[in-house]
């Protein structure tokens, strides 16, 4: 029974981790999707271009800024799971 906790337990690591890294990207895209539309339809300008540069602008900013704070958090779920095995028992 310990062991089906331990690894429902890194699963959850694991979900929350990808949110931490993930949510900003996503919420920094939506709020840059939100201000293009409006300016389109304020403007009437349907241009396709202007809908996905300013989106891949702003998602090459948040990764360029944001990488190491992913890289982190990524580091600290590995070592947590790794020291999981190890208290299991895994790795002899």
């Amino acid at each position: 029974m310990m062991d089906a906790e331990l690894v429902g337990l890194a699963g959850q690591q694991a979900l929350w981790t990808a949110l931490l890294i993930g949510g900003p990207l996503l919420g920094v895209l939506l709020a840059v999707g939100l201000a293009v539309a409006l300016f389109q339809a304020l403007t009437q300008v349907q241009e396709a271009a202007l809908a996905f540069v300013p989106k891949l602008l702003a998602l090459g900013l948040m990764l360029l800024f944001g990488s190491s704070a992913a890289v982190t958090a990524l580091r600290s779920l590995t070592e947590r799971l790794f020291d999981q095995v190890v208290a299991l028992g895994g790795l002899r």
